[in-house]
C-alpha cells in the first residue's frame, strides 16, 4: 500500500468558536473581583480550583470534565489574571468552545507530562488557597461553596429554560414507554431525548413496579415495568443541575401506590413551602418530619436523601435535621422525598418572599395539596390503559 505524504493542517474555525458573550463576560469579570476581594481578605497570593463546580461557577458554565478521568483543567486565580492550567490537546476545545472572549490566559504542557507538576510550578513561593485538598495549598472549599449558593439573573434564567426542556423529556417518554420494556430499555429513551435537548444526563432511574421501595438508590436493570413506574432524571447544562421525576401507570393505580404518592407530593409541598429565604435548613426540616409523624411513616426519611442545594454541583449541600446554614435567596433547591415505593422530585428557585417551581410539568395530571392556606398544583400519576 503506497502512502503520500499529508499536506499542511489547515483546519477552519471559524464555524466552530462561539460568538462573544457579553453579558458571561462582564459576569466573569465580577466573580474574578469577588475571590479577588476573598484572597486580599485571607491573605492569599492567589487561589487554585480544581473542582468542576468551581471552574463551572467562575466560567458560568465551562466544563473542565472529560468522562472517565474527572477534571483535567484547573484555575490559577491572582489579583491580576486568572489562568487555566491544562494539557494541550485540551486548549483548543477550551478556549473555542468554552472560554472564548472570557479574558482567560492559558499555561499548558504536552499530554506526555503529568499537570500535577504544572500545577506545583503554579503554588510553589504562595501562600494559595484551594478548594480541594492539594499539596501546598490551605483547603478553604467550604468557604469558596458559598460563592456558588447565589444566582445572578441569567443563571435563573437558563435554569427556567433547561426545567422547561427536562420536564417535556421526561413527560414524553412517560407517555411513550411501553408496558413490558425494561428499565434500561427505558432509561435509553429518555437519555436520548435529554441529549437531544442538550441536556447531559447525570443520573437516571427508572423504578419498575415498586423497585423503589427496598432501592432507594436504584439505576436501571432488565426488570420490565408491568404496573407502574418512576422515572427520575438529574441533568446539567451549562454547568447547572436540576432533577425531577414522573409517575406512569398501567391502569388505575392500587391503593397502595396511590396513598403512598399523594404522602410524598404532601412532604415535597411541605418542603417547598417553608424553603424559604433566611429559614435554616433544620426549620424546615422539622416541618416536614412532622408530615412524616402524621402519617404513620416517622422514620422513612432515613431510608434515602430528601433535598440539597444545587447549582454547579449536583449536591452543595444535603439537607439533614442538624443543618444550620440558612436559606439564601436566589439559591436553588432539589426536593425529592420517597415513601416506600413512591418518589416526588422538583427543582425550585427561592426568592426573597417566594419561591419558584422550574421542572414545572405541562399536559399532565395536577394533584392539589394545601399547605398553611397556600395551593401547591403538583404533578400527580399519570395513568394510561392498562395494555399499555
Amino acid at each position: 500500500m503506497a502512502l503520500n505524504l499529508l499536506s499542511p493542517l489547515n483546519p477552519a474555525l471559524s464555524n466552530e468558536i462561539r460568538a462573544f458573550d457579553q453579558p458571561r463576560a462582564e459576569e466573569v469579570d465580577r466573580r474574578h473581583q469577588l475571590l479577588v476581594e476573598y484572597m486580599l481578605l485571607k491573605g492569599f497570593d492567589a487561589l487554585l480550583l480544581q473542582s468542576p463546580e468551581m471552574f463551572g461557577w467562575l466560567t458560568c458554565g465551562a466544563n473542565n470534565q472529560r468522562a472517565g478521568i474527572g477534571a483535567f483543567g484547573a484555575l490559577l486565580i491572582t489579583e491580576e489574571a486568572r489562568v487555566v492550567l491544562c494539557q494541550q490537546s485540551d486548549t483548543p476545545q477550551l478556549f473555542d468552545r468554552e472560554l472564548n472572549g472570557l479574558g482567560f490566559l492559558q499555561k499548558e504542557r504536552p499530554w506526555t507530562e503529568d499537570l500535577h507538576l504544572l500545577r506545583q510550578d503554579a503554588v510553589r513561593g504562595r501562600r494559595v488557597g484551594g478548594d480541594v485538598w492539594y499539596p501546598g495549598t490551605e483547603n478553604v472549599q467550604r468557604e469558596l461553596q458559598d460563592f456558588r449558593l447565589q444566582l445572578s439573573n441569567r443563571e435563573a434564567e437558563r435554569y427556567r429554560e433547561f426545567g422547561l426542556m427536562a420536564a417535556h423529556a421526561v413527560e414524553a417518554t412517560a407517555r411513550s414507554l411501553q408496558r413490558g420494556e425494561s428499565e434500561q430499555e427505558i432509561a435509553g429513551q429518555l437519555s436520548h431525548r435529554l441529549w437531544r435537548h442538550g441536556l447531559e444526563p447525570v443520573h437516571l432511574q427508572v423504578l419498575a413496579d415498586g423497585q423503589g421501595h427496598r432501592y432507594r438508590q436504584w439505576t436501571a436493570s432488565e426488570d420490565r415495568v408491568e404496573r407502574h413506574c418512576v422515572l427520575s432524571a438529574m441533568v446539567r447544562r451549562e454547568g447547572l443541575h436540576l432533577a425531577l421525576s414522573r409517575t406512569v401507570c398501567f391502569g388505575p393505580p392500587s391503593e397502595e401506590v396511590q396513598d403512598t404518592f399523594d404522602v410524598a407530593t404532601l412532604l415535597q409541598a411541605t418542603g417547598m413551602f417553608f424553603s424559604q429565604a433566611g429559614w435554616a435548613i433544620c426549620e424546615t426540616w422539622q416541618r416536614v418530619a412532622r408530615i412524616y409523624e402524621k402519617f404513620g411513616v416517622p422514620d422513612e426519611w432515613r431510608l434515602a436523601e430528601q433535598a440539597e442545594f444545587v447549582g454547579y454541583g449536583a449536591c452543595e449541600e444535603r439537607f439533614t435535621p442538624d443543618a444550620t446554614r440558612e436559606i439564601p435567596s436566589t439559591s436553588v433547591i432539589h426536593w425529592h422525598p420517597s415513601v416506600r415505593a413512591s418518589l416526588v422530585s422538583d427543582t425550585m428557585l427561592v426568592h426573597a418572599n417566594s419561591r419558584e417551581v422550574i421542572t414545572r410539568h405541562e399536559n399532565w395530571p395536577t394533584l392539589t395539596v394545601r399547605v398553611k392556606g397556600a395551593e401547591f398544583n403538583r404533578p400527580g400519576i399519570l395513568v394510561r390503559d392498562a395494555h399499555g
